[in-house]
């Protein structure tokens, strides 16, 4: 509890020397730069906003100028062809001949359709218009069929302005006015040019009908839709106002007015500071706030927004041009100042922060350094690479620390460097506790001969020989017991001790028990493999074979030793069973044994057979023992224990029976039988 007190005392330091000093460069830099764009933005904002009607109702005349321009000269220009057709007669060559003149001289103008007194209804057709934005001809009289209304409007005198684009995925007007002697006339010419125009700049326009059908607009897909605006409140006061033009700051949701681009700096200095202004956005929203509160970019909710919207109607075609700039768009000129202003505090106060990151760095690094050390200390790792950078105190302080992780890491070898960190913790408390676990040992068979074998063949390097064919071994084993939650106890010779269930449990004494067996299964595999790769005939280094004892009970866990060294380490019967089994597996023939305890938790998962039971040590009935064999429902590898000795070169046994009683039956081991791999 100490130890996690204390720490969290150390990591929870809330302000650091470094931490200080930049606090209070910041509040200077930000406070006097604050002011100063506050100051400016209030004196111009005045000024900028008459600047700003002035401009949208200039840029509503030119728009106005431009589509009455363009509308008159499509009409004058189609009148004359008309007039022109109509006094040639029948001459077909003179009238095929000023047609093509007229499309050459129009390229705009897509279609001419009139109807005189006295003559049938003509069409002409510009096909270089339809062929070059590949639209279908046949659309042309399908259109003008459908038009039979707007017609009978023209003959009776009133021109009428009207949106084709649905009709032709394109940008095209159809204009209809009235001709001679109750003729009518209608013409399809392209808008494209005056939609861009339209849609250029800050200011945007757009150009509707007397009936609120959008005409022009630079969204060309809500052309495409058929829009009609009529029912907006501004629009109606707009069409009924007898004003010829005007201008006024109106507040609403202006419908389609919201969906008009807005511009987009491309200079490189624009461009960057756009990637940086999501980050500075809330700054940016308490700028509008201030605004909003001195009536500048005043919003009601989430939808209405207010305008300045210019309009001026244009008698002669029956249509409507409509200016418009957002109130707070205005005023982005000031905010933009006061971003850039923000970017430049931002520049100053990243160079403090840099200087006093520099000059606080030299303390805080190496102090943070040591702090991730002694964390990682904490966790068992031992293994850090701490360089003294500095030849003051820190220096010194570090250099020692890295002597004594080098000297933890030595000393983790020598112990279980698991459970010394648990116990570091204050996760494994003094004394002896009752615990349900798993007992391991396994032992090299023969290795007796083999070391004197080493001693024969190397002589005076016959133990570092032996040393290092051992380290293999047990690197292999130990990997096995760690990767199944297991403890490695202690290593006697070349037998090793370990437990499953003690320091640490996978949950439960079944899946301890489980993870044991596994752990010798594994063993079994890693030692197959090591032999197969072992050269034959190499007296450095010979094949192994081992055998193991397993047996689960009640065992007691706990720190046994001295005031100068302690171990923890499990005693009880349970443990001595284990041992005593595996000293069963030369004589039975078998790499692996478990006990009945053991057997009782897992034996479903598991293939087993069950050896002869045997009167061990301590124990005044025999004891039933089963050989592991495989994972139940494994279809790779041995299937029977037969199949285990073959594999793995064990000598099977000849056992005799003696009759001890009706119901049990007492073996004692006569000798091996040699030579023959097969039950």
């Amino acid at each position: 509890m100490d130890i996690k007190h204390n720490r969290r005392a150390i990591d929870n330091i809330r302000f650091s020397i470094g931490a200080k000093l930049i606090t209070i460069i910041s509040i200077i830099v930000i406070i006097s730069l604050g002011s100063i764009t506050a100051l400016v933005s209030w004196l111009v904002q005045s000024d900028l906003q008459v600047t700003a009607e002035e401009n949208n109702f200039e840029t509503n005349l030119r728009s106005a100028t431009e589509a009455e321009s363009l509308v008159s000269n499509v009409r004058s220009n189609s009148k004359m062809l008309i007039q022109t057709i109509t006094a040639l007669g029948t001459q077909s060559s003179v009238i095929e001949e000023t047609t093509e003149f007229f499309w050459t001289e129009n390229p705009q103008i897509a279609s001419v359709f009139f109807i005189a007194a006295g003559r049938q209804e003509q069409l002409m057709v510009n096909h270089q218009f339809f062929s070059s934005r590949d639209i279908d001809v046949g659309l042309v009289p399908v259109y003008f069929n459908k038009q039979r209304t707007t017609l009978g409007r023209a003959v009776r005198g009133e021109i009428v302005l009207r949106n084709a684009a649905p009709d032709f995925s394109r940008a095209v007007l159809a204009l209809f006015f009235p001709w001679q002697n109750g003729g009518v006339g209608g013409v399809l010419f392209s808008s494209e040019n005056m939609n861009n125009n339209f849609g250029f700049g800050v200011n945007q326009s757009f150009m509707i009908n007397t009936d609120g059908e959008l005409l022009s607009h630079a969204d060309f897909s809500l052309l495409k839709e058929e829009t009609n605006i009529a029912d907006l409140d501004f629009i109606r006061s707009i069409l009924d106002s007898p004003e010829r033009n005007r201008q006024s700051l109106l507040e609403s949701d202006f419908g389609i007015m919201q969906s008009l681009p807005r511009t987009v700096e491309t200079n490189a200095v624009s461009a960057f500071f756009n990637n940086i202004s999501a980050w500075i956005q809330p700054y940016l929203d308490e700028i509008k706030n201030f605004f909003a509160g001195i009536g500048i970019g005043k919003r009601t909710d989430d939808k209405t927004v207010r305008q300045f919207v210019a309009y001026t109607k244009l008698n002669s075609i029956g249509a409507v041009v409509i200016t418009n700039i957002e109130y707070d768009r205005i005023f982005e000129g000031i905010i933009a100042t006061t971003r850039r202003n923000i970017y430049l505090t931002i520049a100053v106060l990243s160079i403090s922060i840099i200087f006093i990151w520099f000059f606080s760095k030299t303390i805080s690094i190496p102090l943070k350094s040591l702090a991730v050390a002694a964390r990682q200390i904490e966790t068992g790792r031992f293994e850090l690479d701490l360089q003294a950078k500095t030849h003051d105190e820190i220096g010194v302080l570090t250099s020692s620390f890295h002597k004594m992780c080098s000297a933890l890491h030595i000393f983790g070898r020598f112990t279980n460097k698991e459970i010394a960190v648990k116990a570091m913790r204050g996760e494994i408390k003094p004394g002896g506790f009752p615990k349900h676990g798993t007992v391991f040992f396994s032992d090299i068979r023969e290795f007796t001969a083999k070391s004197e074998h080493f001693t024969r063949v190397f002589g005076a390097e016959a133990s570092n020989k032996i040393v290092n064919w051992l380290n293999d071994y047990f690197t292999q084993m130990i990997d096995c017991v760690e990767k199944t939650n297991g403890v490695v106890d202690k290593f006697i010779g070349d037998a090793v001790m370990a437990h499953w269930g003690t320091a640490y449990s996978a949950g439960s004494p079944r899946n301890d028990a489980f993870n044991c067996i596994k752990a010798a299964l594994m063993m079994r595999k890693a030692l197959y493999f090591m032999n197969k790769n072992r050269k034959p005939g190499d007296p450095a280094d010979p094949p192994i074979r081992i055998g193991c004892g397993i047996n689960s009970g009640i065992v007691t866990a706990g720190q046994l030793g001295s005031n100068m060294r302690m171990e923890y380490t499990v005693i009880g019967d349970p443990v001595n069973l284990a041992s005593r089994i595996e000293a069963l597996t030369k004589p039975l023939g078998v790499d692996i044994l478990i006990s009945e305890d053991t057997w009782n938790l897992v034996g479903d998962k598991f293939i087993t057979e069950e050896m002869p039971p045997v009167t061990v040590k301590g124990k005044e009935k025999p004891v039933r023992i089963f050989a592991i064999v495989n994972f139940t429902g494994e279809e790779r590898g041995p299937q029977t224990i037969g199949e285990v000795r073959s594999l793995l070169g064990i000598d099977v046994p000849v056992l005799d029976a003696v009759d001890v009683n009706k119901d049990e039956k007492k073996y004692t081991i006569n000798k091996v039988k040699k030579g023959n791999k097969q039950p």
